[in-house]
């Protein structure tokens, strides 16, 4: 029923003025204010709508992935901006680096968050 339909991802944010310095100047995103929020164009058409909410609270899980050719390369140039990738143990242990490896699938990821609290990540498969 929907598979030829338009669609687009919205999350929420706390400050729209902090999502939108950050998104764009250590993202690397173009952002396009709206009157009911700020709308972040990626690659291939794609926007993801980002909405103010006053009692926002960030998900406990990725709301955003951001494919990359290289995660390594992709951490680099996020780091040197000023991000700081969340680093996890266990199942999903991170290097110094905070890049998850899984050898036998192929991939690796690294998770960080932006100023809501919101958690996305590069993602090399």
């Amino acid at each position: 029923m929907l598979k030829h339909s338009g669609a687009f991802s919205s999350f929420s944010v706390s400050d729209l003025q902090q999502a939108k310095q950050f998104y764009h100047d250590k993202v690397g995103l173009e952002v396009a204010e709206t009157p009911e929020g700020l709308e972040l164009q990626v690659n291939g058409g794609s926007k993801i709508f980002l909405y103010p909410k006053p009692n926002h609270e960030p998900a406990t899980f990725t709301v955003l992935n951001f494919i990359v050719d290289n995660v390594d390369d992709a951490v680099e140039q996020l780091t040197q901006k000023g991000i700081k990738f969340l680093q996890y143990e266990g199942e999903i242990g991170t290097d110094e680096k905070g890049i998850f490896r899984d050898k036998e699938r192929g991939m690796a990821i690294a998770w960080f968050a932006d100023p809501a609290g919101n958690i996305l990540s590069v993602l090399q498969s």
